[in-house]
């Protein structure tokens, strides 16, 4: 970390989070690729999609980092990667500053997609915008009441997938509603990981995630679910006459999934950082794997 300097262009891709934009990507991905198995694809609002969900997923990091800083969630002691605010290596009228630029920019995205696909857009836009900022900050931050985990699967999983594919067919197909739940569970799971990593740190701080709450054996109960969940949607979606057989493409990760899951289980504090990097990486393999075989 010595060789990052305050206020540079690294410190704000530090905190931009890079390796958690995998869940604004895939679902993005997944949801075109609903529009493509609807005969409704279209580039334009793909592409439109695909920046606004960064945008929104880099302002909410921005946010992240500075209302954890606040609330004294991020400390010397963290066992996660460099938090921006907690190094000092951005200040925070600087961070403010940022998630004001990186949402505004959202907005713009936004007006060109309502454009397209009308109003309702500026609703979807708005509420994700207000979930990203109420996840860590306001009068009742979702993440310290135990939320985190409803929100991410709502919003990286139905919300993403089912507004990326409403954009370019102006209705939500069906097969979007099944294709949400793998996006949103493994999103959520980058979240377990992290929690079950902090949950010590997360009491002490009066954090309670759903992680606290139920313990770290109930974090790797929820892990391991929220994988289940992610492999049976495919299966499920074939079996069911939803989509051809080229959709279980994703089982080929299965056994990647499997380690995961026993890195969970078995290991303890920064060594869970790797799993988290991995449970991200997960996300994007299956995200691809998943779109090709719908789109197919």
């Amino acid at each position: 970390m010595s060789t990052v300097r305050p206020g540079s262009v690294h410190a704000w891709i530090l905190a931009a989070r890079p390796a958690t934009l995998t869940a604004a990507f895939a679902p993005v991905a997944v949801g075109t690729a609903c529009a493509v198995d609807a005969r409704a694809f279209r580039w334009d609002a793909a592409l439109a999609a695909l920046v606004g969900a960064f945008l929104i997923q880099i302002g909410t990091n921005f946010a992240n980092d500075l209302y954890d800083f606040e609330k004294g969630a991020d400390t010397e002691g963290r066992l996660g990667p460099v938090r921006a605010a907690q190094a000092g290596l951005l200040d925070v009228r600087k961070l403010r500053r940022g998630i004001f630029v990186t949402f505004g920019l959202a907005l713009g995205v936004g007006v060109y997609l309502t454009w397209i696909a009308g109003p309702v857009v500026v609703v979807i836009g708005l509420a994700s915008i207000a979930a990203g900022l109420a996840y860590t900050g306001g009068p009742f931050p979702l993440a310290y009441h135990g939320l985190g985990d409803i929100f991410v699967m709502a919003f990286f999983g139905f919300v993403a997938v089912c507004s990326t594919a409403f954009v370019q067919a102006l209705y939500v197909p069906q097969i979007a509603w099944a294709a949400s739940i793998p996006m949103g569970a493994l999103a959520t799971a980058i979240l377990v990981v992290n929690n079950v990593r902090d949950v010590e740190g997360d009491t002490r701080a009066g954090k309670r995630t759903l992680v606290v709450r139920l313990g770290r054996r109930g974090g790797v109960g929820e892990y391991a679910l929220l994988l289940v969940a992610a492999y049976a949607t495919p299966v499920a979606m074939f079996l069911s006459g939803t989509s051809a057989a080229w959709v279980c493409l994703p089982l080929l990760t299965f056994p990647w999934a499997v380690r995961l899951s026993g890195s969970v289980v078995r290991d303890r504090g920064a060594v869970l950082n790797e799993t988290l990097a991995g449970t991200a990486r997960l996300l994007s393999v299956f995200g691809l794997l998943f779109a090709f075989g719908i789109a197919l």
